[in-house]
């Protein structure tokens, strides 16, 4: 039972489901030694010490990404105007094809669905991706669209948690979530810096969605969502706007922050639904990188290893940004989603953002 308070109200109202969830990734597959050899060739030039840094991308744990160009496209400076044209073209055919999973695996069409929310950071679409999703996809007219930008990786659980509060203000409604980013196309090839050279190693493109409605039809109850921002970290994460586009801010401490910080944000987070970490059975992370992964583990006192299912994601995919959540909590699904877990994501803010999901009886 959640003890609401005015100021932290966690806890759903009436019990909300997921009754479906799916992933997809763009077509073009980049090997990480390929990944290596083209960055060398497009950034190396411009940032001096690029081999002293080249380990990150052997360091990194990824073995393959997607990507929503060809990788010889990105081997061309591209202006914003081209870098748009490229979301828009991609982020809409991936649209397509993960919200019509998510809908074909609910038994569902476009139709039926109320209300889609639709969060994105790595690109600019106004209209935004669902609207121009309705010329391929029969959404009704009168269909609410709730465009969200700015969340960057805590974005898929954050999310989630707005697609479920909204679901669950409504009884009887049909809510879609679509999550896209493709971190390919912020690409920086001028005033290049490590935490460019990080984000070449380490980001991928990729896209996730879910149907949630109250009942108990579906897989899992999102029982409680809950967010902790910390003050005065607006340096650790986020985009600087500069000609080109935009321009990556990441902190090199972030690990470090995540293994100082995260249990105490844990804690205050899951007090007010009287849960307590020892007694979730399966924490479901965002692998924002190998080494964030290993701090996760510490701070929460887990097994080292046993965020098993973070690292498998992170080598078949790479860092996805707000997807990749979804992608880590698909593989704990197919390999049986416990009683009680928790899904959690940090992101600019600097914001660590969780979602608690019951398994469906």
């Amino acid at each position: 039972m959640c003890r609401e308070r005015r100021s932290d109200r966690t806890c759903m109202r009436h019990p909300v489901t997921m009754l479906s969830l799916a992933t997809a990734t763009p077509p073009h597959i980049l090997d990480q030694a390929v990944a290596l050899e083209i960055s060398r060739d497009v950034l190396g030039e411009s940032f001096g010490d690029f081999e002293r840094m080249a380990s990150v991308f052997e360091t990194a744990g990824i073995q393959t990404r997607q990507l929503a160009c060809p990788p010889d496209w990105y081997r061309t400076p591209r202006d914003f105007t081209e870098k748009t044209a490229a979301y828009l073209a991609a982020a809409d055919d991936l649209f397509v094809e993960v919200a019509g999973k998510a809908l074909a695996a609910a038994g569902l069409a476009a139709a039926d669905v109320d209300t889609i929310v639709t969060v994105t950071t790595t690109g600019i679409a106004t209209p935004s991706l669902e609207a121009r999703a309705m010329r391929r996809m029969d959404f009704r007219q009168n269909v609410a669209r709730v465009p969200v930008f700015g969340l960057g990786c805590a974005g898929g659980v954050t999310g989630l948690g707005l697609a479920a509060k909204l679901a669950g203000a409504t009884p009887g409604s049909i809510v879609l979530f679509v999550t896209i980013e493709l971190c390919s196309l912020t690409l920086r090839t001028r005033g290049t810096g490590k935490a460019d050279i990080i984000s070449t190693a380490l980001f991928g493109d990729g896209a996730g969605a879910c149907i949630l409605k109250v009942g108990d039809e579906g897989f899992a109850e999102v029982s409680a969502s809950a967010e902790k921002t910390w003050p005065d970290t607006l340096d650790i994460m986020g985009w600087e706007i500069e000609p080109g586009g935009f321009g990556v801010v990441l902190n090199r401490a972030i690990p470090a922050f995540a293994r100082r910080n995260m249990r105490a944000a844990m804690d205050e987070m899951l007090g007010p639904q009287n849960l307590r970490v020892e007694a979730v059975d399966r924490f479901i992370c965002h692998p924002g990188g190998a080494k964030v992964v290993d701090a996760l583990e510490l701070a929460l006192s887990l097994h080292q290893g046993s965020l098993d299912h973070e690292r498998a994601t992170l080598r078949d995919h790479g860092n996805m940004s707000a997807p990749t959540a979804l992608f880590v909590l698909d593989r704990v699904r197919a390999d049986a989603l416990p009683p009680v877990s928790v899904l959690t994501a940090l992101g600019p803010g600097f914001t660590a953002s969780t979602v608690t999901l019951k398994r469906a009886a």
